[in-house]
């Protein structure tokens, strides 16, 4: 606060750099939240982490600080170490099962953005197995639906025909992933296989995806579930909405006894419904 008083009076002019003080002004929107992770890459040209955020914000932090002459090394020192604290997580993070298997598929870590890669996290202890995938390549275009084509697949798909060989047009619940740029769990209408899209975006533009064939697990303790709903697409919170509107209580446990495939994909209306009768 402090910062940006000082910025609005002029109080840095002819102490500051110009692109120092919006650098180090930017940071601070990110790192306190009011600017979106995901808008971090078209910005600044990396994937936004808290642990990047962190460690760009303590280097603009030093640049400034440097240029006003003031001491810096004790917050310095500080600030590292609360990097080296969130850096460990981020590692922790993609070292989740089914965070690793997408990076093994070939997909660029730095094509992922911070929130898909929470959201696989979330959603690693509903799946049991990964059985197979495939990598598109797509070309999104400022008219029309864009294409889509196969780069590369693996375990079952490599038998699986894919309709991209036929028409490359990119359309469906293909393009809707490419549109919105989060990771969607699906169940496939023609040969009833579950499958988890994941957007692969660089620059705030989609430009490829990762189809994973998975298992899941048929049920889970409530508690699990609970939390596998909270990170993905806020079903959670959308389901529990649902609920209460008509009844007194949100019956958690529930969750353990419907089924891991209807919570992720199943209408919130639909499933509300289950609670009511």
């Amino acid at each position: 606060s402090q910062f940006m008083d000082g910025l609005r009076v002029g109080s840095y002019n002819g102490h500051l750099e110009a692109s120092t003080a919006v650098q180090l002004m930017a940071r601070f929107r990110y790192a306190s939240g009011a600017a979106p992770l995901d808008s971090y890459q078209s910005e600044f040209g990396k994937v936004g982490t808290p642990a990047v955020i962190i460690e760009d914000l303590t280097f603009a932090l030093g640049g400034a600080i440097d240029e006003l002459t003031r001491p810096v090394d004790a917050i310095k020192h500080q600030a590292k170490t609360v990097t080296v604290g969130i850096s460990r997580t981020d590692e922790t993070l993609l070292e989740v099962p089914l965070v690793s298997e997408v990076l093994e598929t070939g997909a660029a870590r730095d094509n992922l953005t911070y929130s898909t890669i929470r959201t696989l996290a979330n959603l690693d202890p509903a799946v049991a197995s990964v059985v197979g995938w495939t990598r598109y390549d797509i070309d999104l275009v400022e008219s029309g639906p864009g294409t889509i084509s196969v780069v590369d697949r693996g375990g079952v798909a490599s038998t699986i025909p894919s309709r991209t060989d036929r028409s490359p047009a990119l359309r469906g619940t293909k393009q809707r992933v490419a549109e919105e740029r989060e990771v969607l769990v699906s169940k496939g209408r023609s040969d009833g296989r579950t499958i988890i899209m994941i957007p692969e975006v660089k620059d705030n533009e989609t430009t490829g995806m990762t189809l994973l064939h998975v298992d899941l697990y048929d049920n889970l303790a409530p508690e699990v579930m609970r939390g596998v709903l909270q990170g993905y697409r806020n079903r959670y919170s959308a389901l529990h909405g649902a609920v209460t509107e008509t009844e007194d209580t949100f019956r958690l446990d529930r969750l353990g006894q419907e089924s891991v495939g209807d919570l992720l994909w199943v209408s919130i209306q639909e499933l509300a419904d289950r609670w009511r009768s």
